[in-house]
């Protein structure tokens, strides 16, 4: 028996092109045509996708899931409902779990339950390190033939040179990226705030930007030495770009990635001690915020990723300096995108759906991030005029908070289709008349 659905007079969004006002039938898990006045059958579920936009399903590089071992912060459930309402349709498992996805035996785990448990895609990475422990590299060839897509230690950087020198050398047998996180701990020293006029106001030690760039220079020098693949997350400075840059200029096998945060938001959102906003990379100046928005016009950032990082309430709700990092984000992270980017003029839609569905699925060697005939079906449906309020206590995420919590943004996810299946999304959300909110601003909204 074929499932059918059939979805109508939409406007799909390639990487590279735009089809107007056309329809897309599916069957089973398969995109079976696109073209236009497609006449439903009897008993047909149809979507009138008048006035929205059809991309592929957003894939998300860098998340962390919690599971296995910190389902009290977000499982393979309420991680899967999250990202659907997010409109992912793929996401990647951090390996910074309890026990570390680290060999075999776990990444064949991860795979076996999220594929029961999480109504979308998970595909892990392996951790570089031993318990991400940064001391000894783990059993990576082992864990590729069990399913991997990509090495990395999550938010843990290696601070052994020799060691990372090992790994790479060893990487570059495998063809898979491997994703590091920049960070030179001893400039660091583990705190919240960039290191300038807001952490001074506030009394608080901050972390200077050359944490992060003196860590990315020696990555990038060492993949150019060992010719392997490396992907930076987060990135947070101008000069981290002017870096990558440079790297790509001289022929280094470097992509990178940036997150919502750091192009909306920077160091003064953190005033008042906002924990909300206490994430790692901190948030930046002013000009590192235009220089990322540059960055993500020119080329130079690869992709846009989520970096959702759930906890619990209370892990927030503390002084600032004992708070954890991290936001919860998937269901934020593409309107983020959509509004601040895309609205703003900044990009255009193939290039943000180049930036968050078809890159992240090519650099992971992915089936994914494509709208075609005969392919899987993932697909994000969304209206591109609607003005809506962003309130995190209706989160489908466990960690239900945000410093967008009040906001009004644009480019609400109505459907999230995985695999042929449909998911309605964010059925909850308080809608407002395109014309009476100016998003450009991310105007703040009290509703409560």
């Amino acid at each position: 028996m074929i499932n059918t659905l059939l979805i109508k007079n939409g406007t799909i969004f390639t990487h590279d092109k735009t089809i107007y006002n056309m329809d897309l039938l599916i069957e089973n898990d398969k995109i079976a045509a696109i073209e236009a006045n497609i006449i439903p059958g009897d008993n047909w579920p149809v979507i009138d996708a008048t006035g929205l936009y059809i991309i592929p399903g957003l894939v998300d590089m860098h998340c962390d899931v919690c599971e296995p071992g910190y389902d009290y912060k977000e499982d393979y459930e309420s991680a899967g409902e999250s990202a659907i309402n997010g409109g992912f349709t793929t996401i990647t498992n951090n390996p910074n779990t309890d026990p570390v996805i680290d060999n075999k035996a776990i990444v064949e785990y991860v795979l076996t339950k999220s594929k029961k448990e999480c109504p979308v895609n998970i595909y892990p990475y392996g951790s570089l390190t031993k318990g991400c422990a940064g001391n000894e590299i783990a059993e990576i060839g082992e864990m590729q033939i069990a399913g991997i897509v990509a090495v990395s230690d999550g938010d843990y950087p290696i601070q052994n040179p020799a060691l990372m020198k090992t790994i790479l050398n060893y990487c570059s047998m495998f063809d898979m990226p491997v994703i590091l996180h920049c960070e030179d701990i001893a400039l660091s020293n583990g705190h919240g705030v960039n290191d300038g006029l807001i952490s001074t106001q506030l009394g608080l030690i901050g972390a200077p930007e050359v944490a992060e760039t003196v860590a990315l220079s020696r990555n990038i020098l060492l993949a150019e030495a060992y010719n392997v693949h490396v992907h930076v997350c987060h990135v947070s400075t101008r000069r981290s770009l002017d870096l990558i840059r440079s790297a790509k200029r001289n022929g280094v096998k470097i992509t990178a990635e940036t997150s919502p945060q750091y192009f909306t938001m920077d160091e003064s959102s953190i005033l008042d001690f906002n924990s909300y906003g206490k994430v790692n990379p901190p948030l930046r100046t002013k000009e590192d915020v235009q220089a990322i928005i540059k960055g993500i016009g020119d080329g130079t950032i690869d992709v846009i990723s989520s970096d959702h990082k759930p906890d619990t309430i209370d892990s927030k709700d503390v002084e600032f300096e004992l708070a954890s990092y991290g936001i919860s984000s998937f269901e934020t992270a593409f309107s983020l995108a959509y509004t601040k980017l895309v609205d703003s003029k900044v990009i255009n839609m193939e290039q943000l759906v180049q930036k968050m569905s078809y890159k992240p699925a090519h650099i992971l060697g992915l089936c994914k991030g494509r709208l075609c005939l005969d392919g899987v079906a993932d697909l994000t449906i969304f209206d591109p005029n609607a003005s809506f309020l962003v309130e995190a206590r209706n989160f489908k995420s466990k960690a239900n908070y945000s410093p967008y919590d009040g906001m009004i943004l644009k480019g609400l996810v109505k459907y999230t289709i995985v695999g042929g299946k449909k998911y309605n999304a964010n059925t909850d959300t308080i809608v407002f008349p395109t014309a009476a909110y100016d998003t450009d601003e991310f105007e703040s909204n009290n509703h409560d």
